[in-house]
């Protein structure tokens, strides 16, 4: 029995751990150590994480990889990352502000309107996520141009459309069903 192993699994969930102690090691550098212009250097560098991943993906086409799940993946977590990044940076400034820089924690529940808007930002955001996972994945099959080494990702022509769905489904949809208007004082 062997067992098929595919490094671009390792590279992607690399870049995960970077993404994360990038974000938080920047902003303990921040609020622990008082070193903005240090923290400001080290957030702008996140984003290059995500550079990185692409140019390994297009390295391993380059050498004549066919493409896997995995490289559709790497272009899901992509998307992900460039539409969700800076609602992720804004969360954990926030809360390194909270804990460690002496800020009074605003976390006030939305209800009513506000938070099925609330809701619907953050699926527009799923949906750049995945019209950049598509983008990635036109590239990849461009890049590549033979039909029989870019098979595996046709599935993630398919699979972004789910989520979109229940996205909206489990996001504004359910903040509309479950109204809840703020109690009154």
């Amino acid at each position: 029995m062997s067992i098929s192993f595919n490094i671009v699994y390792v590279v992607i969930l690399v870049c995960e751990v970077a993404f994360w102690v990038l974000l938080f090691s920047g902003f303990a550098v921040r609020y622990l150590i008082g070193r903005k212009k240090l923290s400001a250097y080290m957030l702008v560098s996140v984003p290059l994480v995500d550079l990185l991943l692409l140019v390994f993906v297009a390295m391993d086409l380059t050498q004549g990889a066919s493409a896997t799940f995995a490289h559709g993946l790497a272009c899901a977590y992509i998307g992900f990352t460039v539409a969700f990044g800076p609602t992720l940076i804004s969360w954990a400034d926030q809360w390194f502000a909270q804990k460690f820089g002496g800020v009074d924690s605003q976390a006030d529940e939305v209800f009513g309107w506000s938070a099925v808007i609330e809701e619907l930002k953050l699926w527009f955001r799923c949906i750049l996520a995945v019209v950049i996972t598509y983008a990635l994945l036109v590239l990849i099959v461009g890049f590549v141009n033979d039909a029989s080494k870019t098979e595996a990702l046709h599935i993630w022509f398919k699979m972004p459309l789910f989520t979109i769905f229940f996205w909206f489904l489990f996001g504004p949809f359910w903040r509309i069903i479950f109204f809840k208007r703020a109690p009154k004082i």
